[in-house]
């Protein structure tokens, strides 16, 4: 069959990614059109992304930008593309991703098929045993500072596709507009919300930090999940020279560190007992500090490890205080861990997996709000605050897995 399109791209890979996008849901972008919107629509929508697509005449919408709270007060942007160009990027995301994971470094962990935060922390973990001290490296507003032309060149290193190309340089030039209509151009970085961004991410670090760590310093251990990074060394000397030369490459590639977040950690322990200043720091959402730990199953010594970090925990916290279960009285206890089950599965599976007993604080709080639940539904304990203890025991002996943190044997 004749081929009648400048750029071959097929109806199926089309179709493909958008089932990839809808599987990862996600809000609407500045065109206020949901997922379930374009579905209506889905065979006309999908047959205008890949006409557009295949003759070179698509043009990416601006990318709605909306402001994420931070646990420091200050906010990240978040840049949120429109469903159908969402899709356009899972096309090319699905074409390039597979020749970038042949050259990504083992220790680049974030956004990657078959890595995982929790394999990074671990990395750390064993890594912190075996080396005294710490990099912990920020890049001030990474996302934002990335410089085109830059990328584009490592772009184009692996890619031939003049298509592929094409709507890239497009997608990092996409003007950005806030919910009122504000509009602004873009000159560098790329938003934190699109499905390419990340994978362009991986790639740009790749080339400023892994690669080249790789080339000049490949006896000095690291860990990367998209911007966190991580960097052991043998000793205070070997860190603040590492130090040094990062932030001169990064001046290099049009990228900064941040002041005051960038730090020189000192792993102490039962056998480091030095005394420096720094001797913890945050990662993927664990603090790693001295801990106590069991050796062998017996004595306790202090061990240099992670646990679930503060900023985690209040997080956690006030999400729970949220859900406002003591007054969901309208539902009963088999609904309330069918409808939060999800969500603390989720917080034992990540935080679990290291210092399990950080949740503990977490879930006996959880248990008291379930208590106090069980007060206001059932008049008979309304004013027996014992009464409703021995029931709330009886119904943990009874059923333990009713609700996932229960397995943790976490009594009121």
């Amino acid at each position: 069959m004749k081929q009648t399109k400048p750029f071959c791209i097929s109806k199926e890979e089309v179709w493909e990614s958008y089932l990839s996008v809808k599987r990862n849901k996600g809000c609407a972008g500045v065109d206020k059109e949901s997922l379930e919107a374009f579905d209506e629509k889905a065979k006309e929508n999908l047959y205008k992304i890949w006409n557009r697509m295949s003759s070179g005449s698509y043009y990416p919408p601006s990318v709605l930008t909306v402001s994420i709270p931070k646990q420091d007060g200050k906010v990240r942007k978040l840049g949120i593309p429109t469903v159908g160009d969402r899709i356009a990027q899972m096309v090319v995301k699905r074409q390039i991703e597979p020749r970038l994971e042949e050259i990504f470094h083992e220790d680049s962990y974030g956004y990657r098929p078959n890595k995982s935060a929790i394999q990074a922390i671990d990395r750390a973990r064993k890594r912190c045993w075996q080396n005294n001290w710490v990099v912990d490296i920020d890049i001030k507003g990474f996302f934002d500072n990335i410089n085109h032309d830059l990328l584009m060149k490592t772009v184009e290193h692996h890619v031939k596709e003049s298509w592929i190309k094409l709507y890239i340089k497009r997608w990092l030039t996409a003007s950005s507009e806030t919910r009122s209509g504000e509009q602004t151009e873009r000159t560098t970085g790329i938003p934190q919300g699109g499905v390419i961004s990340p994978l362009l991410a991986n790639l740009f670090l790749h080339y400023v930090l892994d690669n080249w760590l790789a080339r000049n310093y490949s006896h000095i251990p690291f860990e990367r999940y998209a911007d966190d990074i991580i960097i052991h060394c043998k000793s205070e000397n070997q860190a603040k020279m590492i130090l040094s030369e990062i932030r001169k490459r990064m001046q290099l590639c049009s990228l900064e560190l941040h002041p005051d977040k960038t730090k020189i950690i000192y792993c102490k322990d039962k056998y480091r007992n030095e005394n420096h200043p720094e001797i913890q720091f945050d990662f993927l959402g664990y603090t790693f500090k001295p801990r106590k730990s069991k050796h062998m199953g017996k004595k306790y010594l202090i061990r240099f490890g992670p646990g679930m970090s503060r900023t985690a925990k209040i997080k956690i916290t006030e999400e729970i205080k949220q859900w406002n279960i003591s007054r969901r009285t309208d539902l009963n206890l088999e609904k309330i861990a069918e409808e939060y089950n999800p969500k603390i599965r989720g917080w034992l599976n990540y935080y679990g997996q290291f210092y399990k007993s950080e949740l503990y604080g977490l879930f006996y709080n959880l248990n008291l709000k379930l208590l106090n639940w069980a007060k206001r539904k059932y008049k008979r304990f309304q004013y027996s605050w014992k009464k409703a203890k021995k029931w709330f025991g009886r119904i943990i002996q009874k059923e333990p897995n009713k609700f996932a943190h229960w397995k943790l044997c976490v009594a009121i």
